[in-house]
C-alpha cells in the first residue's frame, strides 16, 4: 500500500512542478522582512483557500508582550498577521503541525548580490533570492504535501495544522502565539534549511551586552588612564575560555561533524570617540549558544560567572565590573527522543523517496521548536530542503528538486502518521 501511495504522490509532484515553482516565487517576490509581512501571508491564505483549509489570521497581541518566553524588539504586530490552516481528520488519527516562517532577514548590500534579492530568477534547477532558502521553500514544500493529498482524494484519520508564523528571526513571538491561542498537536515538522538531514536537536542562543569600563586621559600620556578597548581583550580572551569549556562538556555523537556545537559569537563591538583619548568605555555584543539539553538559565549563569572572575585575573574589574545585559533575540533549545516514532516514520519515508539513509544530526541553529517543545510539550523534528551554508547570504538560493523531494516524503509521512481512511 505504502508503495501505491508513494508512486501516486511522486506523480503528482511531477505533474504539478510548476504549480509549486509559481508559488515559491511569488512568496520570493514579497520582500517579507519583519513588519512587512502582510502581502506574502495573503499569497499563503490565498493558496489556503484552495486547498479548503480551515483559515485563522490575527494578529498577536495581548497578553503575550508579558509573556516570558516572548522575545521581541516590536510593540505591534499591526499588519504583520499569524497565518494558521487546519485540515481535520475524519478519524481518531494523530496530529501534527507543520511550521514554517514567514519573516526574512534583510537583504543587505545588494551590490553583493547578482541580481533583484528578490527576482525569484530561475538557472540551474535553482530559484534565487532572499527567503528562498530560509525558508519558503520549506514552507511551499508543506503547502506542496498537504495539496497533494488533497487533489489524490487520501483522508487522513488526524488533523494537519499548518501555520505560516511571524517573527522567527527575532526569537519566536509567532509561533508563541500560535501556543497561545491554543494550537497544540502530537508532533510538529519544521522545514528550515537543513539540507534534507533530519536534526532531532536544535541548539538555542541568547543574545548579550557587555559594557566594559575604562578611564579617560589623553592619549599622549595613556599611562594615566586606563583602555576600555585594552580591557576587553582580557574580556574578549575569557569568553574564549568559556566557550572552550562550554563546548567540551558536549559528547552528543549528532554534534561530530560540527566543530563548535554552541559557539559565543562576539558580532559588534564599539568603543572610544577619539584616537588621540584613552577609551572609557567599550560595548561588546554577542551570541551565546545553548545546548539542546541545557537550560537558558544555566547558560546565563556561567556567563555570568565568567564575567565575576575577571577580578580574580585583573584587580581593574574589581572597581569596574564588566555590566551584563540580555537583549534582543532569543531561542528555545529543544530535543526529541532518536526512538520517537515520528524519527522512525521519517527516516523510512526519506529511504523510500530517495534510495538512501538520511544524515542524523544536531541542529546548529535555533528554530520555533525549542518554544513548541518546551512550550507546548510537542516533539518535533527540523527537516527541510533548503541550503544550510547561504541562509542569510548573498546570492541565497534553493535547489528546486530538494523542495519537491521533501515534499514528497512529508506527504508520505503525514499518511503514515496521522493515519488514513482506507
Amino acid at each position: 500500500m505504502n508503495k501505491d501511495y508513494q508512486s501516486l504522490i511522486h506523480s503528482w509532484m511531477n505533474e504539478n512542478r510548476v504549480v509549486g515553482i509559481e508559488l515559491l516565487q511569488k512568496l520570493v517576490r514579497n520582500r517579507s522582512i519583519q513588519t512587512n509581512e502582510y502581502e506574502a501571508q495573503q499569497v499563503i491564505i490565498n493558496h489556503l483557500q484552495k486547498l479548503d483549509l480551515e483559515i485563522d489570521e490575527w494578529e498577536v497581541t495581548g497578553d503575550i508582550f508579558t509573556h516570558p518566553y516572548f522575545c521581541s524588539t516590536r510593540k505591534s504586530f499591526l499588519k504583520s498577521p499569524n497565518v494558521v490552516g487546519v485540515k481535520r481528520g475524519i478519524g481518531k488519527g494523530k496530529s501534527i503541525i507543520l511550521n514554517g516562517h514567514i519573516d526574512v532577514v534583510p537583504e543587505g548590500d545588494v551590490t553583493q548580490w547578482t541580481d533583484d534579492p528578490y527576482s525569484g530568477k530561475i538557472e540551474g534547477g535553482r530559484m534565487y533570492g532572499r527567503g528562498t532558502t530560509d525558508m519558503k521553500g520549506g514552507t511551499v514544500s508543506l503547502l506542496l504535501a498537504i495539496q497533494a493529498l488533497k487533489e489524490l482524494g487520501i483522508q487522513l484519520n488526524g488533523d494537519v495544522i499548518f501555520q505560516s508564523v511571524i517573527e522567527e528571526e527575532s526569537g519566536g513571538a509567532g509561533t508563541l502565539g500560535t501556543l497561545l491561542r491554543g494550537y497544540k498537536a502530537d508532533a510538529a515538522i519544521i522545514p528550515e534549511p537543513t539540507n534534507m538531514k533530519i536534526f532531532p536537536r536544535q541548539q538555542g542562543s541568547m543574545w548579550f551586552r557587555l559594557t566594559v569600563k575604562g578611564r579617560s586621559a589623553h592619549g599622549g600620556t595613556r599611562y594615566e588612564g586606563v583602555s576600555a578597548i585594552e580591557k576587553s581583550m582580557v574580556v574578549i580572551q575569557e569568553l574564549q575560555n568559556l566557550e572552550k569549556a562550554r563546548n567540551a562538556r558536549i559528547v552528543d555523537p549528532l554534534y561530530e561533524n560540527t566543530p563548535i556545537p554552541i559557539p559565543i559569537n562576539l558580532g559588534v563591538i564599539k568603543g572610544g570617540d577619539w584616537p588621540s583619548s584613552v577609551a572609557d568605555e567599550v560595548i561588546i555584543e554577542g551570541r551565546i549558544g545553548v545546548a539542546p539539553d541545557e537550560e537558558m538559565r544555566h547558560a546565563q549563569e556561567e556567563l555570568r560567572l565568567c564575567l565575576k572572575n575577571l577580578e580574580n585575573i585583573d584587580r581593574w574589574f574589581r572597581e569596574k565590573p564588566v555590566g551584563l545585559d540580555w537583549f534582543g533575540a532569543r531561542w528555545v533549545p529543544g530535543t526529541i527522543d532518536e526512538d520517537h516514532p515520528l524519527m522512525g516514520i521519517l527516516q523510512s519515508k526519506f529511504e523510500q523517496v530517495k534510495q538512501t539513509d538520511p544524515k542524523i544530526e544536531a541542529s546548529p541553529w535555533g528554530t520555533d521548536g525549542g518554544l513548541l517543545e518546551k512550550l507546548g510539550g510537542i516533539p518535533v523534528i527540523v527537516f527541510g530542503p533548503g541550503t544550510t551554508e547561504i541562509a542569510h547570504f548573498p546570492n541565497e538560493y534553493i535547489e528546486l528538486e530538494r523542495m519537491f523531494e521533501v515534499a514528497e516524503i512529508i506527504a508520505l509521512t503525514l499518511i503514515e502518521w496521522c493515519g488514513v481512511n482506507r
